[in-house]
């Protein structure tokens, strides 16, 4: 494994249309790998109003639509790894919210179909249910650069600490979870899921974020956020449309996972996490 790796962290704007946030996109992209970037990640319903009413009109095929499309060409002229964020997918008569993955080559690596919906109601701050619309995935997705296996969840997916942990068990080093948390609960608990699954399963974890718009249905938290297997954060975007830059150490998996073997003090004859599909 190579010693350390580049990693974009996007937190984009949301734009008046598909098209122009697609074109936003290409543009920070762009000036991602400009900066040295090998793999670069986008945030959650990046092409699309999170809003239960837009998910339906902003669905496409993936890799077929226009957005996936997009994202292909643009790895593969730069020879990036392109995490999509998330977007709406449409299959037959199904919705889901989905994050693709696109090679160097612009090959689709993988697709993760959010697994946990969103489904919150805090009256007076935040109500959403994105299962009114959705359809939840039923699998997990991962993908290799070099010998690092990376993991894949969607916003509301990293509150299900056994989900992370089952990406463990895969040999995931790293989770990327696109999410457009809420400003009420954020302040409360995005750091603090962040670090947990870091800390937890001795891995990377980044946390990415649409940029907050007081003026849309729904306002995103922001504040993206990359993790390291100790629980610290490397670093931390505002709230407005920013690029996080950082070069994470490979090596720093291993490293702890010796100095704090907790992975391999699991008392498997006490009680058993059991992944059922893959």
């Amino acid at each position: 494994m190579s010693a350390s790796l580049k990693v974009a962290l996007l937190q984009l704007k949301g734009c008046p249309s598909k098209q122009e946030s697609i074109a936003n996109a290409i543009v920070h992209i762009r000036l991602a790998k400009d900066r040295g970037a090998r793999l670069i990640i986008l945030p959650e319903c990046f092409n699309s109003p999170y809003s239960v009413s837009e998910f339906g009109r902003n669905a496409e095929a993936i890799p077929q639509g226009e957005t996936s499309q997009a994202l292909a060409k643009v790895a593969a002229e730069l020879g990036i790894y392109l995490v999509g964020g998330s977007y709406p997918e449409k299959e037959g008569t199904k919705l889901y919210n989905t994050c693709p993955v696109f090679g160097p080559q612009g090959q689709l690596l993988c697709k993760y179909r959010k697994m946990h919906l969103f489904d919150m109601d805090i009256p007076g701050k935040c109500t959403f249910r994105e299962s009114s619309v959705l359809t939840p995935g039923e699998g997990l997705a991962t993908f290799t650069i070099d010998s690092l296996k990376i993991g894949l969840g969607i916003c509301w997916d990293k509150r299900f600490a056994e989900l992370t942990a089952c990406y463990r068990q895969l040999g995931c080093d790293m989770m990327i979870f696109p999410s457009a948390f809420d400003p009420y609960t954020g302040p409360l608990h995005w750091d603090l899921l962040g670090r947990a699954r870091a800390l937890d399963n001795q891995m990377f974890v980044a946390l990415v974020s649409p940029a907050r718009d007081p003026t849309t249905e729904y306002v995103a938290y922001g504040y993206t956020l990359l993790c390291d297997p100790w629980g610290r954060v490397l670093c931390r975007a505002k709230e407005e449309q920013e690029m996080l830059i950082a070069d994470i150490d490979l090596s720093m998996c291993e490293q702890i996972k010796g100095q704090i073997p907790v992975l391999s003090q699991k008392r498997a004859d006490v009680y058993e996490l059991k992944l059922k599909k893959c």
